[in-house]
C-alpha cells in the first residue's frame, strides 16, 4: 500500500534550534579572538547584546500573546552578530538600541523568524551607524597590550581604523589581517577565527560554500577590475569575511538554489566594491547584503528549483 501525504517528504532531526546552536558554536572562535584582541569588554558587549535580544523577543511574544520563540536560539545568534558589528567601546545603551531595531523592527514586526526579508543584525548595525556614527567608527586605541606586543603588526595598522581596500598588502601585513591586530568592530578583524567558524558550518552542512566562496572571490575580482586596492587586502579587511560567512548565508534572507546563491553573492560583492571605491563610505558590506536581501524573491523566481519528476530540460 502507498502512503499519501503532503510535503515535506524528507524529514530531518536538524531543527531550527540545532542549526542555530551550530551557528553559535561557529561564532565562538571569533568571540575568543575579540576578547584577546580587545579585552574583556568584548565579552561584556556580546553578553549584553545577546541578553537584550532574547529579552526583546520574549517580551514581544508575551505582549502579542504568541508562543515563546526564544528557545530556537535565533535571538542568541542575532545578539552575537549585532555585537560583532560594533566596536568594543560602543556605549551599552546605544548597543541596546541596535538590538531593539534588529529584533523588534526587522524581525518580530514582520512575523518573527522566517518572515523577515532583511537580515536583522545588519538592520541593527545600519540603525546604529546612522544614529551613533561617532561611536560606530571609534576603532582606534582599543587593542590590548598583549595583542600589540605579541602579534606581528605594523604601528600604522594598529593606530588607524579598520584597514580597507586602500591598504597595501605585503608580507608583513598578511599576518596582521589574518590575526586581526588592527582597529575594527569585534567580529570582523580576525580572519582566521571567521574561517574556522565557516569551515565548521560547512562540515556540519549548516551552509554550503557557494555564498562565502563567491562573495569573497567576487570582492577580490571586482577590486582588481575597479582598481580598489589589493584584492587580497580587500577580502581580508572590513566586514567581508563576517558578512560572507555569517550574514549573507542567512536561510531566511538568501536564495534557495545554488544558482540563486551564486547570483546573490556576486551582487553582494559587486555592490560592496562599488561602495568602497566610489562612495564616501569606506565600507559597503552591510549595505550590499541588505540591498541584495530585497532582491531575493526575484532571484528565486529567476532561479527556481526543478520539481522532482519534472521536465528534464
Amino acid at each position: 500500500m502507498l502512503k499519501v501525504s503532503v510535503s515535506p517528504h524528507i524529514r530531518s532531526h536538524n531543527t531550527t534550534a540545532v542549526v542555530m546552536r551550530d551557528v553559535v558554536i561557529a561564532l565562538l572562535p571569533t568571540l575568543a579572538a575579540s576578547a584577546v584582541l580587545f579585552g574583556p569588554r568584548a565579552l561584556l558587549v556580546t553578553a549584553v547584546s545577546v541578553a537584550a535580544c532574547v529579552l526583546f523577543e520574549f517580551v514581544w511574544n508575551k505582549m502579542m500573546k504568541q508562543p515563546v520563540s526564544v528557545g530556537d536560539l535565533s535571538a542568541v545568534v542575532t545578539g552575537m552578530l549585532v555585537a560583532y558589528n560594533v566596536p568594543v567601546s560602543m556605549p551599552i545603551w546605544q548597543l541596546i538600541v541596535g538590538d531593539a531595531a534588529a529584533i523588534i523592527v526587522a524581525k518580530m514586526l514582520f512575523g518573527g523568524l522566517g518572515c523577515n526579508f532583511m537580515n536583522p543584525a545588519l538592520v541593527g548595525r545600519i540603525v546604529m551607524f546612522f544614529s551613533f556614527t561617532g561611536s560606530m567608527t571609534d576603532y582606534s586605541g582599543h587593542l590590548t597590550e598583549w595583542a600589540v606586543s605579541h602579534l606581528p603588526v605594523r604601528a600604522d595598522m594598529v593606530a588607524g581604523a579598520t584597514p580597507l581596500v586602500k591598504a597595501t598588502l605585503n608580507a608583513s601585513d598578511l599576518p596582521t589581517l589574518l590575526l586581526g591586530v588592527h582597529g575594527g568592530v569585534l567580529g570582523e578583524t580576525c580572519a582566521i577565527a571567521l574561517l574556522v567558524g565557516g569551515l565548521y558550518l560547512i562540515v556540519r552542512r549548516v551552509i554550503t560554500p557557494t555564498i562565502p566562496v563567491v562573495f569573497v572571490g567576487g570582492v577580490m575580482l571586482f577590486s582588481w577590475i575597479f582598481g580598489a586596492g589589493d584584492p587580497i587586502a580587500a577580502a581580508l579587511s572590513g566586514g567581508v569575511m563576517l558578512g560572507a560567512i555569517f550574514m549573507a548565508t542567512d536561510y531566511v534572507t538568501s536564495p534557495n538554489t545554488e544558482r540563486g546563491k551564486a547570483l546573490f553573492a556576486i551582487g553582494c560583492a559587486f555592490i560592496t566594491v562599488v561602495i568602497r571605491r566610489y562612495s564616501s563610505n569606506a565600507e559597503g558590506v552591510s549595505f550590499a547584503i541588505l540591498l541584495m536581501n530585497v532582491l531575493v524573491p526575484y532571484i528565486d523566481a529567476l532561479c527556481p528549483t526543478k520539481p522532482f519528476g519534472g521536465d528534464a530540460k
